[in-house]
């Protein structure tokens, strides 16, 4: 073993900027391309649309202004602007900001002065604009050097701060933002902060219920058990409902940061409609029967949060304020008192509400011996499951900064699944291999999910049974070949996770993997192409007689080419639901009794591929 010297030599300090170009993962999370809803680029523009919220919340501006292109974000906020003399160091100073003054900013999401800083460093081109009492200050930067720094100038503009970046493709490879994740993110924004008017690429978003309002837009109005209960104070508000979908949905915030990943105040909540339901029914339920099916959220504003990383996905909290008032009690007290009343006011929502949760009691005991068995079978195959081929690093490994790379995919057949086996990174990328087509589980319970082997096994080594709290992969990738049979494969998984699993696809874990479906050569170099516009731009490219083969399944690409495409530059298309999309109408149209309409939209959309070799 050869030992390596170790001198003052190997000591390094970094500025600010290096150091958040060196290790992004710190203060954005993952990188990504755009193609998941946690990537960093939505981080980036997080982070800045968060200080226009933050001058909201303090009483300066209603309307904020985001223009957001596929690699370009402009955000422009009518707040009280920044002092003019700081301008520069409030987005190239570390541990430089108005947070750390309590009376500025009370209740705020960013205090630690890094965030604008980090959005700063990883753009190839920012710039930040202050407007106060008629006077424009500007300053231009790349990487976080400096380019350009503006004198200060008069304006007829209104007080504010206009943000401008573009994120640096050497950092975001092959980036684009997606609009969905864009505008889901954005209209948190406007449930969080009722009368706030946010302009989204022209197009005006805007909430007065609050909470409520997110409730409406996120259910099916024909699938819910009875009307969404809702209550707001000034640092606590919170809504749920019953509706039909397997397991429990909530949309967790603090300070206006979606907390995706929960925390002390989603557990608090959580615990307090257990709590309260059982003493207004005096019926010790259990409190899965209680909580199936529901679909909640819970908003509250605290001094000083403390988060579990930069990214405030997870609020680690125990107290609201430094007085030491627990985040536990402040919530279960609130949400006691208000859910009480609500009930006993309403008999009518009382009623429904127990005739849900003895639903899910009834449904319990009915799978309980069947899925006893099968976990039994589960835990068996788990052992020496041939249908997992898994990997190192996983989602629920909290302190490993690869878990977000931690990737599962599920292939049909042995040829397929052999070759993604051959050219996967054994750390983070896994394989579940189907046997043929699975099994259309539209219109059946989760019995279903049981007694097939295959979605048993299947949602064993996601870990999803219980919820998607434990969830083992952070990309969830249907792998299949782009023919009819593969096509059919897709949308049988994808109905699958839609039944029984919705929170899957809803928190952006559900992907569709893209592989190229020509490969153009000559003896000089060698192009994959996706769709048939790139076949002819290559062909263009490479002149005269370039040899050209269709990829018909992937089990024709082999290990080597294959890695090119699972590595750096997979491609993946998200599965998204958007705003009004409803489950359950979605499913029927696509997987129910074939229809009129289903014909219509199929003979109207029919295409045929011409001169594909």
């Amino acid at each position: 073993m050869v030992k390596s010297a170790y001198t003052e030599e190997h000591i390094k300090s970094l500025d600010w900027k290096e150091h958040i170009r060196l290790r992004p993962g710190m203060y954005i999370g993952k990188l990504g391309d755009g193609s998941s809803m946690d990537d960093g680029i939505y981080v980036l523009v997080k982070e800045v649309v968060d200080n226009s919220i933050d001058e909201y919340v303090m009483g300066f501006g209603k309307t904020i202004e985001i223009k957001i292109s596929e690699h370009e974000v402009t955000v422009r906020d009518y707040g009280r602007g920044i002092p003019l003399g700081k301008v520069f160091d409030c987005v190239a100073k570390i541990n430089t900001g108005g947070k750390y003054d309590s009376e500025a900013f009370q209740k705020s999401v960013g205090l630690n002065g890094i965030g604008t800083k980090a959005v700063n460093a990883l753009s190839g081109y920012f710039m930040v604009q202050s407007i106060r009492d008629g006077n424009a200050k500007s300053v231009e930067f790349s990487r976080g050097n400096m380019t350009k720094d503006f004198p200060v100038e008069k304006t007829s503009h209104r007080n504010g701060t206009l943000i401008q970046f573009i994120p640096d493709e050497k950092i975001f490879k092959n980036y684009r933002f997606i609009p969905d994740f864009l505008e889901n993110q954005i209209w948190n924004y406007a449930y969080l902060n009722a009368g706030l008017t946010i302009d989204f690429n022209g197009r005006k978003i805007h909430s007065e219920n609050g909470l409520f309002d997110l409730l409406t837009r996120k259910t099916d109005p024909e699938t819910l058990r009875y009307p969404i209960i809702h209550s707001r104070d000034r640092d606590i508000e919170f809504a749920f409902t019953h509706a039909d979908q397997y397991g429990e949905e909530y949309y967790s915030f603090v300070n206006g940061q979606h907390t995706t990943q929960g925390g002390t105040h989603l557990a608090a909540f959580r615990e307090a409609i257990v709590r309260t339901v059982r003493e207004f029914y005096k019926k010790d339920f259990d409190a899965a029967d209680i909580r199936a099916s529901i679909v909640g959220a819970i908003s509250v504003r605290i001094q000083e949060p403390v988060f579990e990383s930069q990214t405030k996905t997870k609020l680690g909290s125990i107290n609201i304020s430094p007085d030491g008032i627990s985040i536990r009690a402040f919530v279960n007290d609130y949400v006691k008192k208000e859910l009480d009343d609500y009930l006993h006011k309403h008999n009518d929502v009382a009623e429904k509400l127990l005739k849900r949760i003895l639903q899910s009691e009834r449904e319990r005991k009915e799978i309980a011996g069947i899925k006893k068995l099968a976990n039994q079978r589960a835990k068996k195959a788990n052992l020496h499951n041939k249908k997992l081929r898994d990997c190192r690093i996983h989602y629920n490994s909290e302190k490993n900064e690869q878990r977000y790379e931690s990737s599962i995919f599920i292939t049909e057949g042995d040829s397929a699944s052999g070759s993604i086996t051959k050219a996967r990174n054994v750390e983070t990328q896994a394989i579940f291999s189907l046997r043929g087509k699975p099994l259309n589980c539209f219109g059946l319970t989760k019995k279903v999910v049981y007694e097939n082997e295959e979605f048993n096994l299947l949602q064993h080594a996601l870990n999803i049974e219980d919820g998607i709290e434990n969830l083992r992969y952070n990309n969830v990738i249907i792998a299949t070949d782009a023919d009819v049979d593969g096509m059919h494969i897709r949308l049988l998984l994808m109905t699958f996770f839609l039944q029984f699993f919705s929170d899957l696809v809803k928190n952006g874990h559900v992907y569709i993997l893209e592989t190229p479906l020509f490969r153009v050569r000559n003896k000089n170099e060698t192009m994959y192409c996706y769709n048939e516009e790139e076949k002819l731009a290559a062909m263009n490219k490479m002149g005269k007689n370039p040899e050209i083969t269709r990829f018909k399944g992937l089990g024709e690409i082999s290990p080597n080419e294959f890695g090119q495409f699972i590595g750096e530059n997979i491609r993946l298309q998200p599965l998204v639901l958007g705003q009004k999309d409803s489950i359950v109408q979605t499913l029927s149209y696509y997987m129910g009794k074939n229809t009129p309409d289903r014909q219509t939209f199929i003979i109207e959309n029919l295409s045929v591929e011409k001169n594909v070799a």
